[in-house]
């Protein structure tokens, strides 16, 4: 870390129940040249992929749908979020990240993987970096049911949609995962589907 209007930077840790939760205390160099002595939290869960599985020829999409605790006592009355593929590294690649995470929630065995981005998805208070993928697919690559790995406790529903109906999805709220808009928005303009 290479910041010279940051320094006396103090790490202590919160939280190590699910992943990691720091609190950083730190001088920071004001525009005026004055120091400031601040303080912030981060949550460390390490870094992700995701990949939005398309079909160019009967103009589909593959997303996911589960239960997610966070936006469920946050106002999404049942917790349940339709999403693109995703999961966190592991210690794999992106790129191997997200053909694992795409056999074991979709049943889809792919190889062709096209890396679009990468974003932080919440600067402000998670350290995690989103490798952000595209990738098409057949049936013919239908390996299995999907729906999750057995150990992770996901229950993942696979979803093959309509692309314009996933974007009519986006627009009436029914999609508000991030990285899913992300990348299908990213799909529409560069004329994928």
């Amino acid at each position: 870390m290479k910041n010279g209007s940051i320094k006396d930077v103090e790490k202590k840790l919160l939280s190590d129940n699910w992943y990691t939760l720091n609190k950083y205390t730190f001088s920071y160099q004001k525009p005026d040249g004055t120091w400031e002595k601040q303080e912030r939290e981060a949550y460390d869960r390490g870094n992700g992929a995701a990949i939005l599985l398309y079909n160019s020829k009967k103009k589909t999409v593959v997303l996911t749908r589960q239960f997610r605790m966070p936006t469920y006592v946050n106002g999404n009355e049942d917790g349940m979020m339709i999403e693109v593929c995703a999961g966190l590294l592991d210690g794999d690649n992106p790129a191997d990240c997200v053909r694992k995470e795409t056999e074991e929630e979709t049943g889809y065995k792919i190889s062709n993987v096209q890396k679009v981005f990468q974003t932080y998805m919440s600067p402000g208070s998670v350290t995690e970096i989103v490798y952000l993928f595209v990738g098409e697919y057949d049936e013919s690559m239908k390996v299995s049911d999907g729906g999750g790995a057995d150990d992770e406790t996901e229950n993942i529903e696979v979803l093959e949609l309509d692309f314009n109906e996933a974007m009519k999805m986006v627009a009436s709220g029914e999609i508000k995962d991030a990285k899913t808009i992300m990348l299908l928005q990213h799909a529409k303009l560069n004329s994928l589907v």
